[in-house]
């Protein structure tokens, strides 16, 4: 299976986004790492091996990229107001400058996009935030209320980086043409979120599966099962 280490310049950054890359080609699926994960995490965990079939045959191309989250939301040391401007320059990288060059590099007019634990957060939050951008997404042991990181504050910006609060009162029309799978386990700690956000969708009418498994909890062994079966639906 190949794999391509590429650098990313973003100018939303201000540098370079460390990615790695696999398959030749494929539908486009950008994988988000674990809390304050890098580029490799995904292939280190092996869900990049429980994917290399879909890989292998063509049908599926990864871009596994860095995160920000040591400047975003993990970034105690800076004002809360600060560290959700940062991640607002992570959305506008993905959305202003990396998904457009997939989208150009591999002819789709949408990617998907996933994200296991805190990743997967990332992937919903901005699925949700760009649905236009997004044909496919899956989370897989993730929680989405992003207030726990933020020491009570609150703005606007906080608000629409929080799903369960925008998402209520969201409307567009891509939502009802994505491909949605939120993946948990019945010990997962992130289980109750995981089906608030289940319940959120079902009341909008937004169609999604829901992916509940009967073993295991919030570890990569659920991940690796789930993340290819996810993949096999697009």
């Amino acid at each position: 299976m190949p794999e391509e280490y590429r650098q990313f310049y973003s100018h939303h950054l201000g540098g370079p986004l460390d990615m790695l890359v696999y398959g030749t080609w494929g539908y486009p699926v950008v994988v988000i790492p674990t809390s304050m994960g890098r580029h490799f995490e995904a292939r280190d965990f092996q869900l990049v091996a429980a994917a290399q079939p879909l890989i292998d045959a063509g049908r599926i191309k990864l871009y596994c990229i860095d995160s920000l989250d040591r400047l975003s939301w993990y970034a105690k040391h800076l004002h809360p107001a600060q560290r959700i401007q940062n991640h607002i320059w992570y959305d506008r990288m993905l959305s202003e400058e990396l998904v457009p060059a997939l989208q150009r590099e591999c002819n789709v007019d949408k990617i998907g996009i996933a994200g296991c634990s805190f990743g997967g957060y990332q992937a919903l939050n901005f699925a949700f935030r760009h649905p236009e951008q997004v044909a496919h997404l899956f989370t897989m042991g993730a929680a989405f209320d992003i207030r726990r990181f933020l020491d009570g504050y609150h703005d606007e910006n906080v608000y629409f980086n929080n799903p369960p609060e925008f998402m209520p009162g969201a409307d567009n029309q891509h939502f009802h043409w994505m491909n949605i799978i939120l993946g948990t386990a019945q010990d997962d700690f992130c289980f109750g979120s995981t089906m608030q956000m289940h319940d959120i969708l079902s009341h909008k009418g937004i169609r999604h599966g829901l992916d509940v498994r009967p073993h295991g909890g919030h570890d990569w062994p659920v991940w690796r099962d789930q993340f290819p079966q996810f993949l096999n639906s697009i």
